[in-house]
């Protein structure tokens, strides 16, 4: 008998089951402003996670995120 192995999902679905979850304490999202805002930031974060960015590289690693964001606002 081989041994068990988890099924690897593909990318979409793992992104969904985890913006699924969060969702999930606040019953879904009552308005349109508020899910695109949500889908946004979950795809940026997402993104940043997976190495598409590199935002505040000479920082050091425990305040790049931190950073990220203050360079992301002054963006905007």
């Amino acid at each position: 008998m081989a041994p068990h192995r988890p099924v690897r999902q593909q990318p979409v679905e793992a992104d969904h089951g985890r913006l699924k979850a969060r969702l999930r304490p606040m019953r879904g999202l009552k308005q349109d402003r508020s899910a695109r805002v949500i889908i946004t930031g979950h795809a940026f974060v997402q993104n940043l996670r997976r190495g598409h960015y590199e935002p505040a590289v000479e920082e050091p690693p425990n305040r790049r995120l931190a950073v990220a964001f203050d360079e992301l606002v002054m963006a905007t």
